[in-house]
Formats: C-alpha cells, structure tokens, sequence
C-alpha cells in the first residue's frame, strides 16, 4: 500500500531547499519507491493565506499523512505579529498534536568537509553524536505563562518548566534503544544542582537505566556539557535532554560539523511516524538568492524513509549520493573552501539527482 508524505515548504529558503528534496523524491518514485505526496501550508506563508500558521486543513493533512517533510517557518516580517500567531507556534503546534515527542538531532562530520569546521581537525575528525531531545515538554509548553503588568506597574514575565514522569521515561527509553544501536554510551543532560524538575529527571532516567545494562549512563550539567561538546566533542555518543537544553546544545553541535546547513533531524511519535526538517531555519536573509545548502533537508528526506517508511535502501542511496556529490568537491556557499567547486542551491540538488539516477541505473 502506498504511503503518503505530507510536504510543508514553509517560509525563507524553506521552498527553495524543499523544492531540491522533492525533486530527488521525484526521482526515487521513479526508481520504484511506492509514495505519493502532497503540499500544504505552515508558518508565515500559511498566515498570509489563511490568517493561522497551522490551519486547521494542514493540521488534518498532517495527521493523516505517514511522514511529513518540513522546510523552514519565520522571517522578519511575521515578527510583530502577537506571539500567539507567529510562524514558529506552527512548528509547536505540530509537535504538540501529533505528539512528535523525541528528537533525533545527528551530528555527524562528513569527512570531505573537515577543513569547514571552526575546531581543529583532530578533535572534529570522525565526529558522530546523536541528540535525543525531548520535544514536547519543558518551559516550551509550561503553563502557566505570559506577561504581566505589576501594582507598581513594572513588567514581568514568566514561563513554567515541567516534565512529568511519563515524559521523562519515554524520551529516556528512546534515547537508551539508540544507544544500543551506537556505541553504547549515553550522556544524560540536566541541571540538577539547580532545578528541581531536572533533579527528578536524573532520579528517572538513572531508574529506567536498569533496563539497560549494557547502555554506559553518565551524567553532566548542561553549561558542563557545552563547554565539553567545544573542548572534546568525541567523547560523546548518545546525549538525551530537556526540550531547552536541547534545543541549544544540538545547534551547537551541529557547528562542529562545518556548517548548520549539512545536518537533518527527525521528530517521532511512539509508532514512528515522524516529521522531518533541516535544523538551520529559514534564514530570511540568502531567501530567494539561490545559495542555500539543500543537503540537510536532503539528508532529512533519507531519514524519513529509514524511520517512518521503513524504505533503508533508498535512505543509503541518498546518503551515497550525497557523499558522491562531496567527492566530487561540490559545495554551496556556506561549505565552500579553496580548491572546492561553489555551486547553488539548484545546482547542488542536480548534482544529487544526478549522482541517484546513477546508481539507480545500475542496480
């Protein structure tokens, strides 16, 4: 039975990387993989045309479909919108409905783009961590919230961080099962010196440890573990944490990788059903210039297929292609170094595509 993808372009670059992913798509339909696919709109776009980042007929398609591929939501001009209506409340909405509950954020260091990192080469090299992130608790979605006028008449703000039980194990559970499939070795990320509700995170996922026995559990505090990811990244494999605390670190890693643009993310529900996305945004500021890196939504669209749609094989040719593609020395703006071939956005897409008929023909 074939599968559906649900594709959300977005705002920014979000059509432009979303346009190359949909294309190699293309060409894997062509190939023999059994999808279909259909648009809708989200974020600042969505607004424009409907008044709502997530209408209520993208929501509906959203939980119908077996996947969902996303661009990138935001720009400058939605941010004067009330907080309520502004393109990111569609990616939380999102989250929050289809209880995508764990983040799969990788940052893995491709080696023809070892010179691209800002740290030395011997401490990138061979670089391979996985985020789990928990994705729809936390401060994020806290109540109660909000801004509020004081007697004296001063502002002041306020959000709530908590995490049930329930929340905690299940995040925990999926970061464990990865670890088994890695090195065995997951780092737990907390402030629990400070923050009671983090406290009680390490008290759960110490216990749910017990399930595991052959998982390395270590611990460490969150401004600890961004100083180590910077100092020595390779010491981790497995990291898990808070929706926040997540959020930071793994945009942090992924700067050790050379560039935001390479890296893909996966949000699953407890049946695997996921959404998909490139981590580095909309970036407002290239939109409609043609130099955007589209690997990472790329990238995204191999993950889709190995987590949601169980298709492994073409998830590899993907990841092959791309490979090739960096063989070859191609790189978009923001990869490029001396002796590397500069191409666009398109350009870098075809060079994909190309790279996947290749293959395709000779399998």
């Amino acid at each position: 039975m074939s599968k559906n993808i649900l594709i959300l372009p977005g705002d920014g670059i979000g059509p432009e990387i979303v346009g190359e992913a949909v294309k190699v798509l293309d060409e894997l339909i062509a190939q023999g993989l059994d999808v279909s696919y259909e648009n809708a709109l989200v974020g600042g776009a969505a607004f424009d045309a409907c008044g709502h980042p997530l209408p209520e007929t993208t929501l509906k398609k959203a939980r119908e479909a077996d996947a969902i591929l996303l661009g990138a939501v935001g720009g400058y001009e939605w941010e004067s919108l009330d907080i309520s209506l502004r393109p990111e409340k569609a990616l939380l909405g999102l989250r929050s409905e289809l209880e995508l509950f764990a983040n799969l954020r990788p940052a893995i260091l491709s080696r023809q783009l070892a010179d691209a990192s800002s740290l030395k080469a011997e401490l990138v090299e061979d670089l391979d961590i996985l985020i789990v992130r928990e994705l729809t608790g936390g401060i994020y979605f806290g109540q109660p919230r909000g801004v509020e006028t004081l007697e004296n008449g001063e502002k002041r703000g306020f959000n709530t961080y908590v995490y049930t039980e329930s929340e905690v194990k299940r995040i925990a559970h999926v970061a464990f099962k990865a670890a088994q499939k890695r090195q065995k070795r997951l780092c737990s990320v907390d402030k629990a010196n400070v923050l009671e509700v983090t406290e009680m995170w390490r008290e759960i996922v110490i216990e749910v440890a017990r399930d595991y026995p052959d998982v390395e559990l270590t611990h460490m505090y969150v401004d600890n573990a961004s100083m180590q990811l910077i100092r020595e990244p390779k010491q981790f494999d497995v990291m898990v944490t808070g929706n926040m605390f997540g959020d930071i670190l793994s945009d942090s890693a992924a700067m050790l990788t050379g560039s935001i643009g390479m890296l893909p993310s996966a949000s699953l529900d407890a049946s695997a059903k996921g959404m998909y996305e490139p981590i580095h945004g909309s970036a407002p500021d290239i939109k409609g210039q043609n130099i955007a890196n589209p690997l990472a939504t790329i990238l995204s669209l191999a993950m889709l297929l190995r987590y949601s749609l169980n298709e492994e094989q073409f998830a590899l040719n993907i990841e092959q292609a791309v490979n090739s593609v960096l063989d070859a020395g191609l790189r978009t703006a923001d990869i490029y170094t001396d002796g590397t071939e500069k191409v666009s956005t398109t350009e870098m897409g075809q060079a994909v595509r190309s790279a996947l008929s290749k293959s395709g023909s000779n399998s």
